[in-house]
């Protein structure tokens, strides 16, 4: 099929058989909006979801899905505008004459290599149909795939947008992560507010499926294991809600304090039990333990010498393989060396990622001379409720209109070669 061929039409025969042309398999078509279509089908025996408009302009958008519980199945939504995994963003860049395409991970879990991998299988697909200009969107573990095309692959794409994206990188987050689960064995010793579990931190600490001869779905099996580690985590913020004086409060602060994330239920609970349940994975992913923290000094506020000393001598202490380094910083650590115009939007607080995220690209992007490339935007956190009267920290609370701005701002940029301004998102 002659390159161009689809360009401005739906035709379901003709996009059907391009899609055949370029290797796709297991090719379902379905109407779309506006006499549009939306293809279901594999690549490699990997699935994907395409929609393509009536009035597609030549452009497409790449979106790079976000981290789901080790032992889930990598899906695609069927239909990627009715549910739409961008908050609004992809049905608006569909009503805009864009073609979208959504590539599924080989696995659960930390995904950054294979989503990337096959979201550019993909998008080459998108260039046999004609495609020109392409853009690449993502979230949470999105914008780590967001950042691994644009730096890996400098030629592929035209833009990016990353939300609430793991744009600096895996090995911060997950020191992070590592930092908090060890702090939180030493803190709660001897309290009703112990970890369920193995506590060695470079293991999973529950199953994430269900043992045999356990009916339980597994997703439902997987949320009744987040709910494991969180009812300790719950207890201690209601306990120092209570208190504000008290124990359980001051754990609260020093839990903060050593791993830097927010103290919050959420922003505490999110990462722990993504530690708790996806260790395992990280490790057999990566090739091993990423981070370290031999030689490292915590200071824990609200201790007394004596006190962090023991602290210090009682905390986990784990070694970095070098295999998981080398892996972590290629899938994927920022080098600020993209060539494309790029959006980020976080949340000041975030339950997952936390804002140093962007702290850390903009820093790096600094240090490679590359800072007019990159359109950074703070947007306040939103919260919501959580058991017991609690409230949290959300993840990726963007509302439509600032998921839709973030990719106007950067769809503006290219087309037009102006930088957004400061306030284009809010």
């Amino acid at each position: 099929m002659a390159a161009g061929s689809i360009k401005g039409r739906a035709d379901s025969a003709r996009l059907l058989a391009g899609l055949a042309a370029a290797a796709a398999t297991d090719l379902v078509a379905s109407p779309a909006p506006d006499g549009g279509t939306i293809v279901n089908g594999k690549l490699e025996g990997r699935a994907f979801v395409i929609a393509m408009p009536a009035n597609w302009t030549g452009e497409t958008v790449l979106f790079g899905q976000g981290y789901a519980t080790p032992g889930s199945v990598p899906t695609v939504p069927s239909d990627p505008i009715a549910k739409d995994p961008g908050g609004g963003t992809l049905k608006h860049i569909y009503g805009k004459g864009l073609a979208l395409g959504i590539a599924a991970f080989d696995k659960s879990g930390v995904a950054t290599k294979s989503g990337a991998i096959n979201t550019l299988r993909l998008r080459d697909v998108f260039a046999k149909l004609g495609a020109g200009r392409q853009y690449v969107v993502g979230g949470s573990m999105g914008g780590s795939i967001v950042m691994s095309l644009i730096e890996l692959y400098p030629d592929k794409f035209d833009g990016a947008v990353s939300m609430c994206g793991i744009t600096e990188g895996w090995l911060p987050l997950i020191g992070q992560m590592a930092d908090l689960r060890a702090a939180w064995n030493v803190l709660t010793v001897d309290t009703p507010y112990a970890l369920p579990g193995e506590l060695d931190v470079r293991r999973s600490g529950l199953p994430v499926v269900p043992p045999e001869g356990d009916k339980t779905p597994g997703d439902a099996f997987r949320e009744a294991q987040k709910l494991k580690v969180l009812t300790p985590v719950f207890a201690l913020f209601l306990a120092a809600k209570a208190n504000p004086q008290g124990k359980e409060a001051q754990l609260v602060r020093q839990l903060a304090a050593i791993s830097g994330f927010a103290p919050d239920p959420a922003a505490i609970g999110a990462p722990l039990y993504s530690a708790v349940l996806g260790m395992d994975d990280i490790r057999a992913t990566m090739g091993g333990m990423p981070v370290s923290n031999r030689g490292k000094d915590y200071v824990v506020p609200g201790m007394s010498p004596a006190e962090n000393k023991a602290f210090n001598a009682a905390i986990q202490r784990f070694d970095a393989d070098q295999a998981a380094v080398a892996y972590a910083t290629k899938w994927h650590q920022s080098t600020g060396t993209f060539k494309v115009p790029l959006v980020t939007v976080h949340q000041t607080e975030d339950a997952l990622v936390p804002y140093s995220q962007t702290v850390g690209l903009g820093r790096v992007t600094a240090k490679a001379g590359n800072s007019e490339r990159l359109a950074q935007y703070a947007v306040p956190p939103t919260r919501f409720d959580l058991p017991g009267g609690l409230t949290g920290y959300s993840h990726c609370g963007f509302t439509p209109k600032q998921n839709i701005d973030a990719f106007e701002a950067m769809h503006s940029w290219v087309t037009t070669g102006v930088r957004p301004g400061p306030s284009v998102v809010q």
